[in-house]
C-alpha cells in the first residue's frame, strides 16, 4: 500500500517547542505508521539556484555510486568527465595513473596543469534513508536548545549518516565531536564513559558549540571583512558549517588571504577553490556535500507524495 504524507507548516503548531520562532520547519506525517517527522525546508537552495552548481551535483552523483565505481572529474570545478571502474583504476601503478590523467587532459583539451581527480562512489557511507528519523529528532532537539535546526539536519546528513563511527582524526558520534570539544561543551568523555555516542547529549554538545562559538565566530570574521549577512541566509549557514568543520582560525586565515568584497554564493564558491592552513580539500568539500545531501533529502521527501511536491513549489 502506498504511504501518503501530509505537510504542515510548523509555525502553526503551538505544541512544538519554540517552533513559532523558527522559519521553514515542516512536519511530514505518515498515515501508515502515524509518525510525524520534522525537517527544515531548503527553498532558498532552489530559489537562488544553488542546485544548478556543478559541485553539489557532482557530490550528488558520487553519493549514489557504489564504491567499485568512480567519477573522473576536474578538481577545480568538479566537472564530471566520465564514470569508470574504481577497481580497474586502483590496479594501475602510480606512473600509469599519471599517464592516464595526461591522456584525459589531451582528450578533453585541458591545460597540462589541470588537476584531475578520480573520486570513488560513496553510497555505502551515505545511508540517507537510515538517517531520516535521526534528522527529525535532531531538528526537535536543536530547537529545544535554541539553535538553528538547519545545522542539525545538515550535520547529520554529512557525518556518519545512519550510523555512529569514529573519523580518522578521532571525532565520534552522530555529530562527530572531538573529545576536547565535547568536554568543553558539556559532555563526559573519559576512559569509561563517552557521551558522544548518546544522540541527545551529542546534539546538546553540537548545538552549544554552534550557538556559542561557530555562529559568533562567523559574525566576527564577516564583520572584520565588512561583509553584511543575515543569519538565516543559506550562504551564512554554509559559512558556519565551514567553521564547524575546519575551525574559526583556519576560516579566518582563509578569509584574510582571499580578501573578499562580498558574501553570498560568490564567497562560498571562492572558498571551494581556496586553501589556507588547515583549510584544504576536505574543508572545501564540506559545504558542497551539505548542499548535495540537502538536495537528496528533498528528493526523498518529494517522492513520498504529490501533495508535498505541490506545497514545496507554491
Amino acid at each position: 500500500m502506498q504511504v501518503r504524507f501530509y505537510i504542515v507548516i510548523a509555525s502553526l503548531m503551538l505544541s512544538f517547542t519554540a517552533v513559532s520562532q523558527t522559519k521553514g520547519v515542516i512536519e511530514v506525517y505518515s498515515e501508515e505508521d502515524t509518525v510525524s517527522r520534522y525537517f527544515v525546508s531548503n527553498s532558498e537552495l532552489y530559489n537562488q539556484s544553488w542546485d544548478t552548481l556543478a559541485q553539489p551535483n557532482f557530490w550528488k552523483v558520487v553519493m549514489a555510486l557504489p564504491p567499485d565505481s568512480c567519477v573522473v572529474n576536474v578538481a577545480a570545478t568538479r566537472e564530471i568527465l566520465f564514470k569508470t571502474s574504481f577497481v580497474e583504476w586502483k590496479k594501475q601503478t602510480e606512473p600509469q595513473k599519471t599517464a592516464y590523467k595526461e591522456r584525459i587532459r589531451k582528450k578533453y583539451c585541458l591545460n597540462h596543469g589541470t588537476k584531475i581527480y578520480v573520486t570513488s562512489g560513496k553510497n555505502h557511507f551515505y545511508n540517507f534513508d537510515g538517517v531520516v528519523p535521526s534528522i527529525s529528532k535532531g531538528v526537535e532537539l536543536f530547537q529545544e536548545y535554541k539553535t538553528d535546526p538547519w545545522f542539525a539536519q545538515a550535520i547529520l546528513l554529512i557525518e556518519s549518516p545512519g550510523k555512529v563511527a569514529y573519523s580518522n582524526v578521532g571525532a565520534y558520534g552522530p555529530f562527530q565531536l572531538m573529545k576536547s570539544v565535547a568536554r568543553h561543551h558539556g559532555l563526559i568523555v573519559n576512559k569509561t564513559v563517552d557521551e558522544r555516542k548518546d544522540f541527545a547529549k551529542s546534539a546538546m554538545g553540537a548545538a552549544h558549540l554552534i550557538r556559542t562559538s561557530c555562529i559568533p565566530e562567523a559574525k566576527r570574521i564577516l564583520k572584520k571583512n565588512d561583509i553584511t549577512f543575515q543569519e538565516t541566509d543559506l550562504w551564512f549557514r554554509l559559512f558556519v558549517l565551514h567553521i564547524y568543520h575546519a575551525g574559526a582560525g583556519n576560516v579566518d586565515g582563509l578569509m584574510t588571504s582571499m580578501d573578499p568584497d562580498n558574501g553570498g554564493m560568490e564567497l562560498i564558491t571562492t572558498m571551494w577553490q581556496s586553501e589556507w592552513g588547515g583549510f584544504k580539500n576536505a574543508s572545501q568539500n564540506y559545504s558542497q556535500v551539505a548542499l548535495a545531501s540537502q538536495m537528496i533529502l528533498n528528493d526523498i521527501i518529494l517522492e513520498k507524495s504529490k501533495y508535498i511536491y505541490e506545497c514545496y513549489n507554491r
